[in-house]
């Protein structure tokens, strides 16, 4: 999630305001509510900087009842929760490696069932790091509990040295994607305020932990055509429209990615190697002409909205997550950050937009506001969740007694399905 926010209030007039033509309003989308909550998260000295992003489900086939979240805190590390919310493990960033360098800081999360590592299967969580600009790798064992099998010298992802670590174009989103003929899996990342994504793959470091090597890169279209000429997105200068949310479809060998600004694309991955890029869906700001203004650090609009704007996405796009049917269909779930709205589109008929959702409060659980990361499975989890569970981050928990207050949210998946349909 980007700091920088286009407003209507730093347009400066009313003048200009009234001037430009606006989109038409959108019928209200079916509201749904979660039925419980993890602890609240506070990014301060006092709450360890804990600042809740992304989830992961882990599955216990065994005993689905007993299957585990894992949700991404940034500074705060990585936590681990039952299916009633309890956070039952904890564990830390790595700290900084010299007292002027950046610790630790995890930004996404992704879990792997069944990996072949070297001669092992093991169970994953897969964290971006960065902070750092690495992949942190740990193994799950059977009572869903968390070890850090990380090589001991993990490689940077994206940094040419130690230096440019602290810059902090590093490593930031994440996803998964399993191998089909069964070996290690691929891992990809995007690299913060840059267009780039990269590949890597998952291997045994000969010392029985687990390291990676970069495959395959691609970017991201930065500069696009519009009626008029050309546009691209606003941004403080010197950072590019980057990339957060992303999840692979392991059924077709296809990664979806949300470039922020921009909307959600289709990549194929294959074997290591990324396919040609081509657009499922664009923000509704995608082509709206606005200037970046230094001193409030915010971006204005300065023009009316683009006829080849998206209609279902306001900026942020975010988190992404895909629900699969019993008899093949396959739902892609988008976070609209913009307006704390959910956009599904059905895979199985070519991305086709068909429908969404808002997660509002319930007389016990808040909703769902600016949210960065989602995670479903639509497997039984037991009588709890007897259909799935769709876990949502929330950016604004409340109540939040004066603090800024983040944690997760879990909705039966019941619930979403039948607001899609």
């Amino acid at each position: 999630m980007r700091a920088t926010r286009i407003t209507a209030a730093t347009l400066g007039s009313l003048a200009l305001l009234t001037a430009l033509t606006l989109p038409a309003a959108a019928a209200p989308l079916p509201a749904i509510t979660a039925v419980l909550e993890t602890p609240p998260n506070h990014d301060d000295t006092a709450g360890g900087k804990a600042d809740a992003d992304d989830p992961a489900i882990w599955v216990d086939h065994a005993h689905p009842d007993r299957s585990r979240v894992v949700g991404t805190l940034k500074n705060g590390g990585l936590a681990v929760f039952d299916l009633r919310g309890n956070q039952v493990q904890h564990l830390p960033t790595p700290p900084a490696p010299t007292p002027d360098a950046e610790p630790g800081r995890f930004n996404n999360v992704d879990i792997v069932q069944g990996a072949r590592i070297g001669r092992r299967t093991l169970d994953l969580a897969v964290v971006s790091d960065r902070g750092r600009d690495r992949i942190r790798v740990y193994a799950i064992d059977r009572r869903g509990a968390l070890t850090d099998v990380t090589t001991a010298n993990p490689p940077r992802a994206f940094s040419a040295t130690e230096a440019e670590v602290d810059d902090q174009r590093t490593a930031y989103g994440l996803a998964v994607a399993p191998d089909p003929a069964g070996g290690a899996p691929w891992v990809v990342v995007s690299r913060r305020h840059d267009t780039r994504l990269g590949v890597f793959r998952l291997a045994d470091d000969g010392t029985g932990r687990v390291t990676y090597r970069r495959t395959d890169t691609v970017d991201l279209p930065s500069t696009f055509r519009v009626p008029g000429g050309t546009w691209s997105p606003c941004a403080e200068p010197g950072e590019g429209p980057q990339v957060e949310g992303m999840v692979f479809d392991p059924a077709d060998g296809t990664l979806y990615a949300a470039q922020e600004d921009v909307g959600v694309w289709r990549i194929p991955l294959r074997a290591g190697r990324f396919g040609t890029p081509t657009p499922v869906d664009r923000v509704r700001e995608f082509g709206r002409p606005a200037t970046y203004d230094p001193a409030t650090e915010e971006c204005a609009f300065t023009g009316p909205p683009s006829p080849t704007a998206g209609t279902h996405l306001s900026a942020d796009a975010e988190g992404l997550t895909i629900a699969a049917g019993h008899h093949g269909e396959r739902l892609l779930l988008a976070s609209s950050q913009g307006d704390s709205t959910f956009a599904a589109y059905d895979l199985s008929r070519r991305a086709r937009y068909t429908g969404g959702f808002a997660v509002v409060d319930s007389s016990t659980v808040d909703g769902v506001q600016h949210s960065d990361g989602a995670a479903v499975v639509t497997v039984p989890l037991g009588p709890d969740f007897p259909h799935g569970l769709l876990v949502l981050h929330d950016g604004e928990n409340t109540p939040n007694d004066g603090r800024e207050s983040t944690n997760f949210k879990f909705v039966p998946w019941e619930r979403a399905a039948a607001a899609i349909d």
